[in-house]
């Protein structure tokens, strides 16, 4: 397999300037990372430690103070249709019809109606969907909503998935089937995913690789591998392995967090 993704000693700082005085942060500091095509990488960290700060340079939200991001060998610049986010919200536009809310992407990218509505009906069905198109937001669950925006991610046949903490503010019970769904998903699809999360079941449950990430500024730990086969289901939690893994990034975690304080 090859690199789809390059995170080459990346560091990010944050300057705020007020009256004379001029406040710096170091969110990131040497990160390096390669996650290879159709790989499944989930990145855990404590709070603050620049998770999503990562995942927005990688989207071109941002850019890096040093170092460089590269997206199949070509640098970074902004965003593009190559990347599909999802975010801990869904943000879906009220007035607009589920059908509608994933179309607008594609309205942006100028793809002509007959071809937006078929892509519509499609990633409906891969989400578990169907029938759904002419609701509204607010005639649906969070979860059903989430899974709205993770449609519109797809719609726009993007190479990577980018997602930020997509089901932390869900409920346990959903935040479990949605987990659920997103492994079938990414089964079925196989697109190189990147997920960030604060979840250490999620990200053992969910992820090829674990990427563990210590207190600010934000580095790279430790990469832990989830020997798992798939298809994944419930009963895995239960399992000696799974508490060892977790146990595991717990422990790398806190390493993290100590090493900053000391």
């Amino acid at each position: 397999m090859t690199s789809i993704l390059s995170v080459r000693d990346v560091s990010k700082t944050f300057t705020v300037r007020k009256s004379r005085t001029q406040t710096s942060t170091h969110a990131l500091a040497g990160v390096d990372l390669e996650v290879e095509e159709g790989e499944f990488v989930a990145i855990i960290g404590a709070s603050g430690c620049g998770k999503s700060t990562l995942l927005r340079l990688i989207d071109g939200l941002d850019f890096p103070t040093t170092g460089q991001i590269l997206l199949r060998g070509q640098e970074v610049t902004g965003p593009g249709a190559d990347r599909g986010v999802v975010f801990q919200q869904p943000n879906l536009l009220p007035w607009r019809t589920v059908g509608r809310n994933i179309q607008f992407a594609l309205e942006c990218l100028r793809v002509d109606r007959a071809q937006r509505e078929g892509i519509v009906r499609d990633v409906l069905q891969l989400v578990g969907l169907d029938g759904f198109e002419q609701h509204y937001p607010g005639q649906l669950s969070g979860g059903m909503q989430q899974r709205v925006g993770i449609a519109r991610a797809y719609a726009v046949r993007p190479s990577m998935l980018l997602l930020d903490e997509p089901f932390g503010a869900l409920d346990a019970q959903t935040r479990v089937v949605l987990q659920e769904d997103l492994e079938r998903l990414w089964r079925t699809e196989q697109k190189t995913t990147v997920l960030i999360t604060h979840d250490m079941e999620e990200a053992v449950y969910l992820a090829d690789r674990v990427v563990v990430m210590g207190s600010r500024p934000g580095r790279v730990v430790d990469i832990v591998d989830i020997p798992f086969d798939r298809p994944r289901d419930y009963d895995l939690r239960g399992t000696a392995e799974f508490g060892r893994l977790k146990t595991r990034l717990w422990h790398a975690l806190q390493a993290g967090m100590n090493a900053d304080v000391a």
